[in-house]
């Protein structure tokens, strides 16, 4: 089973997002319902792994908390542009409970990404860009018309690979509090 943990975001949260695209060459932008900001990706997990898992991921203790976006970004760099992002200002409870994650997915033995926890939301990835094109949308000021996002639970997601593309199945959704 191909996992990760979440937070699935509000429809308005999505179609918000949805919004900022543009038209933009080489660009394939995220479907809205797909939108969502990864906590942890697990990759390929055995089915018998599932239920300690979810056990694991049930002692997380996080205060609910609120998210704000702040920026635009790029992966890997600005003069090779794969993938479009958008962040958060920082926001500690954030980062602890990554941690809190992490620590409860290598409890149960298995490993973690290497790389390190960049909080962002994927919203497109692209193919031969041109590089004006992505430098003025990463210039897009957000002036405060995205919404907050408040974080009040988490999911471990299945991906599934279709001829249609990739679907994400929520397996369980875990309460922040």
């Amino acid at each position: 089973m191909r996992l990760f943990v979440a937070i699935e975001l509000p429809d308005q949260v999505r179609a918000k997002l949805a919004g900022l695209r543009t038209e933009l060459s080489g660009a394939r932008w995220i479907p809205a319902e797909q939108l969502h900001l990864t906590l942890a990706f697990l990759g390929e997990v055995p089915a018998a792994m599932l239920e300690p898992l979810c056990s694991a991921l049930a002692r997380v203790q996080q205060a609910p908390f609120e998210l704000s976006f702040d920026r635009l970004g790029c992966f890997p760099s600005h003069h090779n542009p794969r993938v479009l992002w958008i962040g958060f200002e920082q926001q500690p409870a954030l980062l602890q409970l990554a941690e809190q994650i992490n620590r409860a997915v290598t409890s149960c033995g298995l490993p973690l990404e290497e790389r390190p926890f960049n909080a962002h939301i994927t919203l497109a990835r692209l193919k031969q860009p041109a590089p004006g094109a992505v430098a003025r949308f990463l210039a897009t000021p957000q002036n405060g018309e995205l919404p907050h996002l408040s974080v009040r639970e988490f999911v471990l997601f299945q991906s599934l690979l279709a001829p249609q593309g990739v679907f994400h199945k929520p397996l369980q959704q875990f309460d922040v509090d």
